[in-house]
């Protein structure tokens, strides 16, 4: 599928647009997996485990082929992956060490998942005692850095959210890793469109059983005086050492049976929303930004569903209210003043 320079136009220029979403009223059957586990394996797949070519003190590099002549060529090291993958105990994801943040984290949400466990002994978990921390995981030179967001006027931006990993502390710590974290536009859009938004995906285990949420920082184009299309963005740190993404998409997948009878009969709904790392009024119809799927997937080189979950999935818009609950907090009093943001009404 192609794009034509005026839908980039359309992105970038109005950064508030609407397009019509995915079309389809098939029904999906889909059998009950651990998401998690299965896109474990399918990162397991692309990128094979660590090993070594040479003694235990030589630095260990990817095993790409058993093929003589590739090893041959590899024997003094590999250049290695753009993107590590990275399983945590509440999302996956994969770490770009060109940009360094996330490529995309992918999460699976449910409503028991949402809520602390009952019996844990260590109590619930609390942000308050959550760190952003360097993610140790990752070879030093391609880290995200605590300093490189000291003074830079951007927010460290969780892709997956605190709030999604009450499970445990070390699942709420783990969001903290900066590995996890993207320059965001603080004022209007982190602390505020954003979270709404955020808040909006956990909202969606009230009326749908799992719910799949894909966060994608995104790079767009944007048309010069000269007629030509370039890719510009801001990088921080000293040296510069991680990118600033222009936007940044929310793509959901939410299912529920589509009847008592049929509990293994499931009813789709995907939605993506693309929005510029930018300052939002909160006035702002939340359906502003629902884009196609494939435009996110051409944006940033992914393949996030199949064609046949596509097909078969409803618009989310149609299945249930596209609507931010704004909640804003008074400094003085502290007290929440939650309201809802102007939106069209479900088709």
């Amino acid at each position: 599928m192609s794009f034509s320079p005026r839908f980039y136009d359309i992105l970038f220029k109005g950064s508030f647009f609407f397009v019509g979403g995915l079309a389809g009223s098939m029904y999906a059957t889909h059998h009950h997996h651990n998401n998690l586990k299965i896109l474990k394996q399918d990162l397991n797949i692309l990128h094979p485990p660590l090993v070594e070519f040479g003694g235990k003190d030589e630095e260990r590099v990817l095993e790409v082929s058993k093929d003589p002549s590739v090893r041959e060529v590899l024997k003094y090291g590999n250049p290695g992956p753009i993107a590590d993958a990275l399983v945590r105990k509440a999302y996956v994801a994969a770490y770009d060490r060109r940009l360094r943040h996330p490529a995309w984290t992918a999460e699976h949400l449910t409503a028991a998942s949402l809520r602390p466990p009952p019996a844990d002994p260590s109590g619930p978990a609390d942000r308050g005692k959550s760190n952003f921390q360097e993610d140790e995981d990752l070879p030093i030179p391609f880290r995200a850095r605590l300093q490189d967001y000291f003074k830079s006027g951007y927010d460290r931006g969780h892709m997956v959210p605190a709030a999604d990993a009450k499970a445990s502390q070390e699942a709420m710590d783990e969001t903290f890793l900066l590995s996890n974290i993207a320059p965001q536009v603080g004022d209007g859009f982190n602390r505020h469109y954003w979270a709404y938004l955020e808040d909006w995906c956990r909202r969606l285990t009230g009326n749908f059983a799992d719910v799949y949420v894909f966060t994608v920082p995104l790079y767009l184009p944007r048309l010069g005086t000269d007629g030509k299309w370039r890719v510009t963005h801001e990088v921080i740190g000293s040296p510069p050492n991680v990118a600033v993404p222009t936007h940044f998409a929310k793509v959901v997948l939410a299912s529920k049976p589509s009847s008592p009878s049929t509990p293994d009969v499931l009813e789709l709904s995907t939605g993506a929303f693309v929005l510029p790392n930018a300052a939002i009024p909160e006035s702002t119809p939340m359906e502003s930004f629902l884009m196609p799927i494939e435009a996110v997937e051409h944006a940033a080189g992914l393949q996030l569903f199949s064609k046949a979950v596509k097909a078969a999935a409803k618009p989310i818009c149609t299945t249930t209210k596209c609507e931010l609950l704004i909640r804003r907090f008074d400094d003085a009093q502290k007290k929440p003043n939650p309201r809802r943001a102007v939106s069209a009404p479900p088709k």
